[in-house]
């Protein structure tokens, strides 16, 4: 984790916390859980979903420990997440780490991610507010709602900015949404602040995929961890792939890729078209406008360090294609 970034510093403590419920999660096991668990929980991310659920809860005052268990349960369901998604992909590598089903196969992969789905159940029930239990509920729903709508989507080209938006917000911006929520819920805030916050949580969640969206295109392949443009060479259409269609359209790459023609020259088309036209410009407006409502949203919070630090955490998602 990387401790410098600022809006770390009103939750230090909690978050530290978090991480030692994580390391547990492992620790308490029995091999060959334990190894597995190790593996997964062993590369520090930048947890910025915990990290909503703990400043969200600072800001509101929240004098009960729930908040770390609720932090440590939105952290385990995003592990659970990319070990299904790494499954799914055959993806290789996942933070500089070789990923679970490259080395113990996609049979072991599913499994650990099952794991930690259920673990992250029991630690939200641990909090014992049934609208917070639901709600985490409501979010694997969706979670499971968007990959199969990616599945399904694959190599469609013809979807439209709508559809993409709803499948990500399911992908993403659901769990990003929960994680904020339940920090208002479990200090007990009024519905107003609720949905507030759930509001911020949506749009930021949203903001964080348009912005990995853009490093699908721009970022090297050593920054991303993946070969550029990996998304269109699966079939799957992002904001930027969209867009390039929406604005050039006779003879364009994505829909030659989607349709099967000269895929690699196609998509080495489609990437060097996205990073020399006007397309990335657009999608840049997006990510900010999608920061600029979740900031607003914030308005019914009371000023503080810890909101400070949300901002702060709200202007990182957008920063991290420096």
């Amino acid at each position: 984790m990387e401790s410098t970034l600022s809006f770390y510093t009103p939750i230090a403590d909690d978050l530290r916390r978090v991480e030692e419920s994580l390391s547990l999660v492992a620790a308490d096991s029995e091999e060959p859980i334990k190894s597995l668990l190790e593996h997964v929980v062993a590369v520090k991310g930048k947890r910025v979903r915990p990290s909503i659920t703990l400043l969200v809860s600072e800001i509101l005052g929240c004098t009960t420990d729930k908040p770390v268990t609720m932090g440590a349960a939105v952290e385990l369901l995003h592990l659970a997440t990319l070990i299904h998604d790494d499954t799914v992909d055959n993806a290789a590598v996942r933070r500089g780490r070789a990923t679970l089903s490259s080395l113990w196969g996609p049979e072991v992969a599913v499994l650990v991610g099952d794991y930690l789905f259920a673990t992250s159940a029991i630690h939200v029930c641990n909090t014992e507010d049934i609208r917070v239990i639901k709600g985490f509920s409501r979010t694997i729903m969706d979670l499971s709602s968007g990959q199969l709508t990616e599945h399904f989507m694959a190599n469609q080209w013809q979807q439209t900015r709508e559809q993409y938006m709803d499948r990500i917000f399911k992908k993403t911006g659901s769990l990003f949404a929960t994680a904020a929520e339940s920090g208002a819920l479990l200090s007990g805030a009024d519905e107003r602040v609720v949905k507030a916050v759930r509001e911020f949580g949506s749009n930021l969640g949203i903001a964080f995929q348009v912005v990995d969206d853009i490093l699908d295109f721009e970022g090297s392949a050593a920054e991303i961890g993946k070969p550029v443009g990996s998304d269109l060479a699966s079939g799957v259409l992002t904001l930027p792939a969209l867009l390039l269609v929406e604005q050039y359209p006779d003879d364009n790459p994505v829909v030659a890729v989607c349709e099967g023609a000269d895929r690699e020259r196609n998509l080495e088309r489609a990437v060097d078209m996205v990073r020399n036209s006007g397309v990335m410009a657009g999608v840049y407006e997006v990510a900010d406008t999608l920061r600029e409502r979740a900031i607003a949203s914030l308005a019914p919070l009371p000023n503080s360090d810890a909101k400070r630090a949300l901002l702060e955490l709200s202007d990182f998602v957008l920063e991290r294609h420096v």
